[in-house]
């Protein structure tokens, strides 16, 4: 009998005004990217609340993406320096909780990048793969199905 293989599960919370629409680029481009991730759209990578990622994580996910626009490109003027401040907490928060950093990735991606789009989420989920599934709140999962 064949195993199946693993494949990492991934989300993407992806700005509306740059890296959304740098997914979009990608694929009105034909570039294929993993079809591992699950984006969704928010309004700006500074909105992203830490909390979400955890519970992402918390949840069974094996990574998760933030991606906003370039520094100084922000829709709201400094939504993306509110995220890279935030994101640098919640990194060494979930280092302490044990979380490999290999599972939370930032990224800058203009609308106009499609291809360092694709570049980024096969990268990321690359990286995830490499570090395995998640299992560090796998108990939790099954307690709370």
């Amino acid at each position: 009998m064949e195993e199946t293989k693993w494949e990492p599960k991934v989300v993407g919370f992806l700005c509306h005004w740059c890296s959304y629409a740098g997914a979009d680029l990608t694929g009105s481009a034909r570039l294929e990217y993993p079809h591992n991730i699950r984006i969704i759209r928010v309004p700006c990578s500074g909105r992203i609340d830490p909390m979400f990622i955890l519970m992402a994580l918390q949840n069974g996910l094996d990574g998760v993406l933030v991606s906003g626009c370039h520094p100084g490109d922000c829709h709201y003027q400094s939504g993306n320096f509110h995220a890279r401040r935030k994101f640098a907490v919640t990194r060494k928060l979930l280092e302490y909780v044990g979380i490999e950093p290999e599972r939370v990735q930032f990224s800058w991606v203009a609308a106009s990048e499609g291809p360092k789009m694709a570049q980024v989420v096969k990268e990321f989920v690359e990286g995830v793969r490499k570090v395995g599934p998640n299992r560090l709140f796998k108990d939790e999962i099954k307690d709370g199905e």
